[in-house]
């Protein structure tokens, strides 16, 4: 089979990287044509060099097209698989930094909650735009597996907005299935689950082994458990009070909801340090940091390690790979996507993205009739929806009120803040963030004003509940293995359990 698949971020070497090891583990895919884009030259020199090393060492004969060109990487390409981080590092720093003033301690902040929200306006703005370049220059069935967060706001856009076939892909079902087998010590193959919501708010409504039924059993199983009896425990009070376990992580869930971060004497009541995917002021942050310093500093020696291995037992759980094998070969790959309800979940919104379970054969991408959510897992989802609503309109029009109003219904940002308060770290975003913000180009100028005549809410320099310091690149060669691991994840809370600071 020869087809094209360009990568959209490709400096990503976490994602990159293994997404093109699973592709090529694939016979049928071993003739394909791949294409590197990223804005970042040097990021794209280092991470193609290292990946056509793999290719070579693997035997195949492949020669990966580099560029910065976007429309050059993007024509004739039959899949797009879109890794970008708009404003890189700088801009999510922004994104932790300036909620924290006014008292919103966020764990990530891609998602949702104040970061997530503003992440979400700049990276619509350039989905948009590689929207109209697939349209414009890609093969005319060109599909687009979006990885970029925040998954469900992105998603949503290029599939009203965009005019292209996009399907969101998103790692936390997997984790959490390999947790619920663990704590029923089983192997996770041994359970089958169904799990359906919206991305990062997945529920798993059923989950059995042989034909019983474990769901009733959960809360038991997760509080017995010697390790996420300490490391989950915003999931497993989410699990005791709404009846189900959610797919994402405990600091990443603890930025959703209005109950676990709003008063700072209380967030370390319900994290654990022993990860940064438990809870950590800003935890993400650091440690994408940290990648990206090792990745640059360390950069010779991964050329001297030994190669990834193109062999199905090293092949990744990403559902990228398994989504083209499927389409391409008719091998049944069963995953979970994110894609337009449209009647999918009943009692969620049409238009919102949700995450459920589907198939994927050379018939296409089937997705099942999953019916109604439980009514309280539901109703956590559908506060969401309404933010990412909100959030998405916003970007595609450059509203600032509707920015505004989708933090003000933010469940943490409103748990914390008044309106005024939301009024004015808003304004502070918007300018911080201006060079990325292009369809804000009035609203910016009006909060530059606004700050500018003084007479503000007074704010604090709060490093957060829980902020751990960036580790030096000297700290981190006393552990290679774990500094190679967190550069080269995709996942980077894969082991979150087994990880100490």
């Amino acid at each position: 089979m020869s087809f094209k698949v360009a990568f959209i971020g490709a400096g990503s070497i976490g994602f990159t990287r293994g997404l093109l090891r699973d592709l090529l583990t694939v016979p049928e895919l071993r003739d394909i044509e791949i294409a590197f884009c990223d804005i970042n030259q040097h990021n794209l020199d280092m991470v193609t060099e290292l990946c056509q090393r793999d290719i070579r060492e693997n035997g195949l004969n492949i020669t990966i097209q580099p560029t910065t060109n976007r429309r050059e990487a993007l024509k004739d390409a039959k899949y797009v698989l879109c890794t970008i981080r708009v404003g890189g590092l700088e801009a999510f720093a922004t994104d932790v930094d300036i909620p924290l003033k006014y008292g919103v301690d966020q764990c990530v902040g891609d998602t949702l909650c104040a970061g997530g929200i503003m992440y979400g306006q700049r990276g619509i703005a350039e989905m948009l735009d590689i929207c109209k370049d697939i349209r414009e220059h890609s093969a005319p069935d060109v599909l687009l597996l979006n990885y970029s967060n925040p998954m469900a706001m992105l998603t949503w856009a290029c599939n009203k907005y965009g005019g292209v076939r996009t399907i969101g892909l998103c790692h936390g079902v997997q984790h959490g299935h390999h947790q619920i087998a663990e704590a029923f010590g089983l192997q996770k193959s041994e359970v089958d689950i169904i799990c359906a919501g919206i991305n990062h708010q997945t529920w798993y409504i059923q989950a059995s082994h042989k034909g019983r039924d474990l769901t009733d059993d959960l809360l038991e199983a997760f509080e017995k458990h010697p390790e996420f009896s300490r490391t989950e425990k915003v999931r497993i009070d989410m699990l005791r009070r709404f009846g189900y376990y959610s797919t994402e992580s405990n600091g990443h869930l603890s930025e959703y909801v209005p109950w676990y971060r709003k008063r700072p004497e209380e967030i370390t009541d319900w994290i654990d340090l022993g990860n940064w995917i438990n809870g950590e002021t800003g935890g993400y942050l650091r440690v994408c940091t940290e990648g990206r310093n090792w990745f640059e500093t360390d950069f010779p020696n991964w050329m001297k390690d030994e190669p990834m291995r193109f062999v199905p037992e090293k092949r990744g759980e990403e559902h990228g790979s398994y989504i083209i094998e499927g389409l391409e070969t008719g091998r049944v790959y069963r995953g979970h996507f994110n894609t337009v309800n449209n009647g999918i979940i009943s009692n969620l919104p049409d238009d919102a993205i949700i995450e459920a379970p589907g198939y994927v054969d050379r018939n296409g991408i089937s997705m099942p009739h999953v019916g109604d959510l439980p009514l309280g897992p539901a109703a956590v989802c559908n506060v969401s929806i309404s933010v990412q609503r909100l959030a998405v309109e916003a970007a595609v029009h450059g509203d600032d009120t509707l920015l505004r109003q989708a933090f003000m219904m933010d469940p943490l940002v409103g748990a914390v803040c008044n309106p005024k308060e939301i009024w004015q770290m808003v304004d502070e975003m918007l300018v911080a963030q201006a060079q990325w913000l292009p369809q804000y180009g009035e609203a910016i100028a009006a909060a530059e004003a606004r700050l500018a005549a003084g007479n503000l809410i007074p704010t604090k320099e709060y490093e957060g509940a829980a902020r751990l310091k960036v580790k030096t690149v000297e700290e981190m060669q006393q552990d290679r293995d774990a500094a190679n691991k967190n550069a080269g994840e995709s996942d980077k809370g894969k082991d979150r359990e087994k990880v100490q600071q």
